[in-house]
Parts: C-alpha cells; structure tokens; sequence
C-alpha cells in the first residue's frame, strides 16, 4: 500500500518527525522536493521518521534505511514498541520503499542506528503523548493520571482505551515536537534487552524474503552480456566499445523474445531462465579491444603512486619535518591494502515491471533512494513514477550500493513491455561487482632520544570508490569521462593519539578499477597503518604496547575500553621486543597482538561510531608461512544497546570477515581486468579456520546510541599483523598475510640478520 492509500483508510494517526535540513545533500533536497508520492515530498522539516497507528491497534514505523542482514529492523521496532508501550508483535517495520519511507541517505558507515534512532524515538513518544491526551479528553480525567501498558491507556478506576479505538473513525496527521516526552530510560522493557531478530522466522520458513524468491504473473527472465573491461569504471571505454551484436547466431535457440542493445548494454530476454542463460552465452557480440590495464598483481604500489592525485592536507600539529628529520631513531614504513572483493554469496538479483504509469522495481539495493534517482536518469522519467521495493537480498556491505542489475531490469522490461527478472551468473558477480578499493600509506617519524614521539607524518592514496550505476555508463545515460574523484580516502585517516608533531595528508585518487564502500571503506587501511605504526614505535622505544598507547591516548572512554579489554584477555605487559627473525626458532610460534580504532566518517564531522580494540592470539607456522587466528577477544563501545544480541552478533561478523580478509583475500587481475572469477581464485575463511571469539560489550545505557556495524572490524588486521610481530619479531606490512608473503618476509629477515652478522 502507498502512503497515499494508507491515508484514505478509515483511521490512524500519522506522525512525521523532524530531521536538520543539513542532513540531506542538495540532491536528496531537491528529488524529496520534487516527489509527490512519497512521505518525503512533506516539508523538509518532517522527513525522517514515521509513526502509524490503524484502527485496531497496529503500528507501522517507516524508515529510509534498510536491514543488511546486521539486525537493524529489529532494533528500530525495538524503540517504537518501548515509547509506545505497545508488544514487539504490534510493529511492522517498512524499510527503503521510496513511495513509502523518506529519503534518509544510504545505508553505509555504520549510520542507520545514529541517523534514525533518536527521530524514531521521539515520533513514537510524540504519539504516545498525543493518544493519551486523547484518551483523557474522553475520559474526562487528568492526562497525567492514565497509563499505557501493551497499547491500552488506563484509569485508575479501571476503565481504559485501546490505541485502535482512540483512532477509529478519525484521521490525524501530526508533525513531531521537539520536546515530545521521552520515557526515562529507567523504565526501558523492550530496548537494550535480548530480543529474537524478527526477520529469521520468515527466512527459516522459506516465506517470501529474498529478491531471488521474487515472482509475478507473466514474467519473462533477462541476461546481461557485459563488455570484456572486466569490472572496469571510468578507465575502459565504456559507452562507446560494442561494435556488433549478431541476433542470427541465437535465432536457433527457443523462447528467445528479444535482444536489447543500447549504446554498450547488451540484454537478452527469453520465456524461461536457462533459455536466457543458454542465449547469454551463445550470442556473438564484437567489442574493441582494450588491455590497458595496469599490473595490480605484482606492481599495485607502483599503480597507486603512478595515479594522478590530488594532496589534500587534514591536519597538521607542530614542525613535523623539522621533528622528522631530527628524530633519534627515524621510522619510515609503507603500509599496503589490496583490491578485495565483497563476495555475495547470492550474485545479484532484480526484478522490474515497466508499465505506461511507471516503473516498479524489487531489489536488494543499499540505497533505494538513491537507486530511483539512477533510474530517474536512465529511464527518463518522473521521480513519483519510479517506485523501488527494497527486498533482503546476499550479504554485502557496499556491494548493492551499485545494484546494476535493478537498472538492467528495467531497460530489459521497458524494452519488452514485461515485468523482467535478471540475475547475474557468479563470472559476472565477481567480475563486475565494485570491489573494496586498495590502499597505499606512507608514515615518516619516529622517537626522540628519550623514547618518545618525535613526528607522525601520514599520507594515504586510496582511489576513488564512485560506482556509478552500470547501466548509466553502458547506456551513455551519464559521461563515463572525464573520471570523478569522490573525497573518500580520509576516514580514520587522522590517528587517535596525541603528537606534538603530526601531520595528516591524503591523495585524492580516480578510480583505477570499479570500486565501491566495503566495510570499513578507507578507515580499514589507516587503521591497520595507525596501529601497526605505533606497535613499531613502542618496540623501538622497549615499552609495552597497550601502556605505550595509553600513554598518548586522550580520549577517557577510548582508554577505559584499552584497558577493559586487555584485563579481559589477560594481556601481560612486555617491554623487550621479540628478538629480529634470525631462522633459528622454527616451527609454530604463539603471539599476541593489540590494536584499538573508533571508526570516523569522513562526509560527516566529528560523526564518530563505535570504539573497539581487539587482542588477537595467532599461531605462526615458519614453515609453511601459514597464520592461524586462534582467538580474539573483542571489546567494543556503542553506547547504549538497543539490542545486546544484535551487536553481539555484528562483533563476530566483524571478526569472521576480517580474519578472511587479513589472511586471505585479495583480488587478482589481468591486462583486462578481474581474473578471479570463481571461488577457487578468490578463498575465503573455511569453518576449520574460525577463531575462538570473546566479546566484551561496554555498558553504556545513559550514552546515545552510536553505529555497531563495522566498527568491530576496524583493529583486526593491525593486532593480527602485530600478533604475527610478537610470534617471530618480523613486521608485516602488506595484507593479506598469506603463507607465501609471510615465508618471504620470514626469509627477507633472516637474509638481513645473516648479513648483519657477517658485516659485524
């Protein structure tokens, strides 16, 4: 049902929240301004959260934000049963409709809970507040004298009204105060309490969950024959790259309905699936060549420094070059972060039915929102004619920020009058999905004679991650050059610990390869550089490495939290660095390792997440050069916890993926493009390789409650990489840390020890 059907029914109660101008990009003003059928055509001042209450008791809370498998819509109808007062089961949760929820901005960076807690919490008391007063007036009885329990509002003498009823016949639509009346928090029931997430009945079941389920009357099924650029964006020519497409060589095969080209799109769509996959491979299309890619196997360093950039300063504290060049012990060191992939377990799925009023689209897009804005732009239509269906779709953690396959859809079903569904083949997955963007960071400084900081100059490269919606690019809809430079290298990018000297640059870079947010976007890297770093500096100055960073960490929680977590795993102060890797000690060594982060966003200041720290207990087998991840003890800080399960939950994610991604992955390339094209040249954490994972959770109930999403993952690689340090004194510094780059480094060192020796 449209918003505009809901309010022709016979009773509710609508509410409209507040949210800050601010928050919203021009875009998001202007598309919201120019939508007629969507709660975020309302005033500016009313388009963040939604309360709804029918006449029999039944609430609908509406949020721009959508559930990536991390528990969000649990923890949203969470909040509105609490200030309600009303049963877990009496919330229904409408997550990323664009006809029927506002335009709150993507979901990334762990902002979904910081974004829409607070306006959620507060349209559910405005409603609250409003209901009871209500109630009163009929009651003839003070507002102050009634109470609600599970939706009913009492007297004292027991007579009583249930929301239903104050509601029935009647329409009110009202925009939230400010002040709306908040339930202490010494009355919470339902928030910061365990709660079963409400999305796993349905999955468990098989009910009607996923976009892949998706189906409609007399719908056709499409496939996408790519360019060979292989995830190219931005670099390959694309728009301007298909030479011919040769319908007779698939004129023999059945149920086929139509072949599509636009500009450099390529579609085919047939009766049944397998007929579309059948004609997706036979059909002959002549590209131009191109192999102009450059070596990101063995040469990636080189490619990111080769790439033309802009400097951008964030941050500069003191005379960091005169403190650099005078250090007494100057520590230079290069920290490497690879093209990784978001790997969905389910490649991409859509299903779109384009009619003469418009477009309905079931996807699993991140940014739904944003999505309709790409098809407004392709399709050339209205806004108000363009309605996306967010659906559970694969985990993937920036990868359907770019959901293509949406925008396939639609050109295939435009093309055919039917709805159409497509659905990409795992070559394709792989190889076109927006991969996590690689890194490249420099650090100069070190001690001065009396062991301590002396200078911390920073600088990072990370190429642009702008994943423009395929179809925009294939289509010529939008210039695929010049390539844009989106400012998304400065995450974290600004270490945590005071320095009398410290310097913080970052090289706005294009794109090399088609790229997008993954979990941690660019704060990943830093952080792995940030904490590596000052594991050296602290061996260098024969300290311990929690003490060391204690003793330049400012910030009173982050330090309660170093110190919680390293009394939880035991940790035991060490001041000698392990002795340099000299080949003698072979075997399975044991180490330990520490890295702490809070997770920064850089498009919003002082938007901090979650702080976490980890200690990381690892195995090292000199031999083979395999690590093994034997436990982690993890501590983190959200503040309050709308549901303690569900960041539980998130923390082991955290883990398990950032294990994989630390020892693991990494994505290969040819002169064309992506070459991992199938899960045995892209491996993943096997269950025989999961660590034990110890979760310690902050109890902060009086704090607002902060983004939990990828915060856990932030420290991994760094306390594995100085874990790894402690084991065999042999720092790594490029990830991931597989068995042949560790023997290398093991190797490496020995050779200089050995050289070392002979020149003494």
């Amino acid at each position: 049902m449209k918003r505009r059907d809901f309010l022709k029914s016979g009773g509710y109660l609508f509410i409209a929240a507040a949210l800050p101008v601010a928050a919203l990009t021009a875009a998001q003003q202007q598309q919201a301004a120019a939508s007629t059928d969507s709660p975020a055509s309302l005033p500016l001042d009313q388009v963040d959260s939604f309360i709804a209450i029918d006449r029999n008791g039944a609430v609908t809370a509406f949020c721009g934000h959508v559930d990536l498998g991390t528990g969000i819509r649990t923890a949203l109808a969470q909040i509105v049963a609490e200030e309600l007062d009303v049963p877990m089961g009496r919330v229904t949760m409408i997550l990323g409709d664009t006809a029927r929820t506002p335009d709150q901005g993507a979901t990334i960076a762990s902002s979904s809970i910081q974004i829409s807690a607070v306006p959620m919490r507060r349209a559910a008391a405005q409603a609250r507040q409003f209901l009871v007063r209500e109630a009163a007036s009929r009651l003839a009885l003070a507002a102050d004298t009634l109470s609600v329990s599970d939706g009913v509002v009492m007297a004292k003498n027991g007579r009583s009204l249930t929301y239903g009823e104050l509601v029935d016949g009647q329409k009110f639509h009202l925009r939230i105060a400010d002040d709306a009346p908040l339930k202490p928090r010494s009355a919470y029931r339902v928030v910061g309490q365990p709660v079963a997430r409400v999305d796993i009945p349905a999955k468990v079941t098989g009910a009607l969950t996923f976009v892949h389920d998706m189906r409609v009357p007399g719908m056709l099924h499409g496939r996408v024959i790519r360019p060979p650029y292989i995830g190219m964006d931005n670099t390959a020519p694309i728009g301007s790259s298909l030479v011919s497409v040769d319908a007779c060589s698939i004129a023999h095969l059945p149920g086929i309905v139509k072949i599509v080209t636009i500009g450099d799109f390529v579609g085919v769509v047939a009766q049944r699936e397998e007929q579309a996959i059948r004609a997706m491979h036979a059909l002959k299309v002549t590209w131009k060549p191109w192999a102009q890619l450059p070596d990101l196997n063995t040469q990636l360093e080189a490619a990111l420094r080769n790439n033309p950039s802009t400097l951008r300063t964030l941050s500069t504290i003191g005379n960091v070059q005169d403190a650099t060049e005078h250090a007494a012990h100057r520590l230079r060191a290069t920290y490497q972060w690879p093209y990784q992939m978001h790997g969905s377990i389910g490649p991409s799925c859509a299903l779109a039915d384009y009619r003469d009023d418009g477009v309905t689209v079931w996807s699993g897009s991140q940014n739904p929102h944003d999505l309709r804005g790409d098809l407004v732009k392709l399709l050339k239509l209205p806004a108000a004619q363009v309605h996306v269906i967010r659906m559970e779709a694969a985990g993937c953690y920036g990868r359907n920020c770019a959901d293509d396959v949406s925008a396939d859809a639609a050109l295939l079903s435009r093309a055919v009058g039917k709805p159409v569904r497509v659905q990409l083949m795992r070559e394709q997955e792989h190889g076109w999905e927006p991969k996590g963007a690689a890194q490249l960071i420099d650090i100069d400084g070190g001690l001065d004679a009396q062991g301590e900081v002396a200078a911390y100059d920073f600088s990072s490269r990370y190429p642009s991650n702008n994943a423009v919606t395929l179809a925009l690019l294939l289509t010529g809809a939008v210039p695929a050059m010049p390539a844009p430079v989106e400012q998304m290298g400065d995450r974290t990018a600004i270490a945590p610990y005071r320095y009398a000297n410290m310097r913080v640059a970052v090289h706005d870079t294009p794109p090399i390869v088609r790229a997008s947010w993954m979990r941690g976007v660019s704060a990943l890297p830093s952080v792995f550089a940030h904490e590596s770093y000052i594991d050296e500096l602290a061996a260098l100055a024969g300290q311990d490495p929690v003490a060391f960073r204690l003793r330049h960490l400012p910030d009173a929680r982050a330090r309660e939290l170093v110190q919680a977590v390293a009394q939880r795993a035991n940790w035991q102060p060490r001041a000698a660095a392990p002795e340099p890797w000299s080949g003698e000690k072979a075997g399975v060594l044991a180490g330990r390792g520490f890295a702490y982060a809070r997770y920064f966003h850089s498009a919003f200041p002082g938007f901090g997440a979650a702080w976490a720290a980890w200690v990381a207990d690892v195995e090292v087998d000199t031999a083979t050069g395999v690590v093994r991840v034997k436990r982690v003890v993890v501590g983190h800080d959200c503040g309050m916890m709308i549901n303690p399960d569900g960041v539980r939950h998130q923390v082991h994610g955290n883990v398990v993926q950032m294990v994989s991604r630390t020892l693991k992955e990494e994505v290969a390339f040819d002169s064309a493009g992506v070459s991992s094209l199938e899960w045995g040249a892209y491996p993943i954490l096997r269950f025989t390789d999961l660590p034990e994972i110890d979760v310690l959770l902050m109890e902060r109930p009086d704090e607002t409650p902060l983004g939990a999403g990828e915060s856990a993952s932030v420290p991994g690689a760094a306390a594995i990489a100085n874990a790894v340090f402690d084991a065999t004194g042999v720092r790594l510094r490029e990830v991931p840390f597989t068995p042949d780059r560790v023997k290398s480094a093991l190797n490496q060192a020995a050779r200089a020890r050995g050289a070392q020796g002979a020149a003494a």
